[in-house]
C-alpha cells in the first residue's frame, strides 16, 4: 500500500517522544467516501491522479485533490500521506513545498483542514473525554494503553484538565486490529475492552496503570478510530491534534503543550 512505498521517504519526526507502530498494517483499507475536489479540479482531473498513483500502487483511496500552489501540480492525500502529482500524470512528488515568500510549509494547512474536517465527523460517544468544566483549549489524542509515552501524557491529565485543557481520547493499537493471521491484536483487545467498560474513563485510569481492563466486548468505535488515524497520518502515540487540526509529534510536557495551544 502506498505507506509501503513512501515510508523511506517519510520524516519519523516524533520518534523519540512517541511509541512508533509496531505492525503497519498491509490490508487494504475500507472503501471511504467519494474525493474532496478543491477550485479547478474535477473528475478528469481526478482520474489523472488515480492512473498516476496506480503505476505505483493500485486500490489507494485518494482523499483531496487541490490545485497546487506548485505550477502543474495537484495537491493530494492519500492513505495516511500528501503527495504532489503533475497534472500529465508523469511525475509524483513526496515531500514537504516550503513558501519562500511566507517560509511556510504548504503542506501544513492542507492537513490541517483536512484533519479538522475528518474528526468533526465522529460523534462525541467516540471519544473517551476527560475535561475541565470549562475548557479554554481541546486536543484529540491518538492513544494506546501500552505505550509508554502515552501513559506519561495520562499521567498529567489532572494538570492539563486544570490548565483548561479538556483531551478526547481516540483508540490507536500500535499493533494493529489484527496480527498476520488475520487474529484480533492483545492491544486492540485491550483498547476494545476499555471503551466497552461500565465506566471507560476508569477502565483507561487502570490500564494506563498498567491494569489491564477485564476483557470486555460491544459495537464499538476502535477499529473506526484506527483507520481514521492512518487515515490522518499517525504512525505513532501518542498523536495529539489540536482544534485546527494541527498535529503535535508526540508527547509534550503540559508546560510545552500549553505553550503550543496558546499560539493556536
Amino acid at each position: 500500500m502506498l505507506k509501503k512505498w513512501l515510508l523511506a521517504a517519510c520524516i519519523g519526526g516524533f520518534a523519540l517522544v512517541a511509541c512508533a507502530a509496531d505492525n503497519p498494517p498491509t490490508a487494504k483499507a475500507p472503501v471511504a467516501a467519494a474525493p474532496t475536489l478543491g477550485a479547478g479540479v474535477d473528475a478528469a482531473a481526478l482520474q489523472v491522479v488515480r492512473q498516476a498513483i496506480a503505476k505505483l500502487v493500485p486500490d489507494v483511496q485518494v482523499d483531496v485533490v487541490n490545485r497546487a500552489p506548485l505550477p502543474g501540480f495537484y495537491q493530494v492525500i492519500a492513505a495516511g500521506h500528501l503527495v504532489y502529482v503533475s497534472t500529465d500524470g508523469k511525475y509524483l512528488m513526496n515531500g514537504d513545498l516550503i513558501d519562500l515568500g511566507t517560509r511556510r510549509n504548504v503542506n501544513d494547512a492542507a492537513w490541517a483542514a483536512f484533519r479538522k474536517a475528518e474528526l468533526a465527523k465522529l460523534p462525541a460517544a467516540a471519544h473517551i473525554e476527560y475535561a475541565p468544566a470549562h475548557p479554554k483549549y481541546r486536543i484529540t489524542v491518538f492513544t494506546d494503553v501500552t505505550c509508554p509515552y502515552c501513559r506519561v501524557l495520562h499521567e498529567h491529565m489532572a494538570e492539563l484538565n486544570k490548565a483548561g485543557v479538556a483531551v478526547d481520547y481516540l483508540a490507536w493499537p500500535r499493533a494493529g486490529v489484527t496480527d498476520a493471521a488475520g487474529r484480533p491484536t492483545e492491544t486492540y483487545k485491550a483498547m476494545v475492552s476499555a471503551w466497552c467498560a461500565t465506566d471507560p474513563k476508569a477502565a483507561l485510569d487502570a490500564a494506563f496503570a498498567g491494569r489491564m481492563p477485564k476483557q470486555a466486548s460491544c459495537a464499538n468505535p476502535v477499529r473506526q478510530e484506527y483507520e481514521l488515524g492512518e487515515k490522518l497520518g499517525v504512525s505513532g502515540t501518542p498523536a495529539i491534534v489540536t482544534a485546527s487540526g494541527r498535529m503535535i509529534g508526540g508527547y509534550l510536557a503540559p508546560a510545552q503543550l500549553l505553550q503550543v495551544l496558546r499560539t493556536e
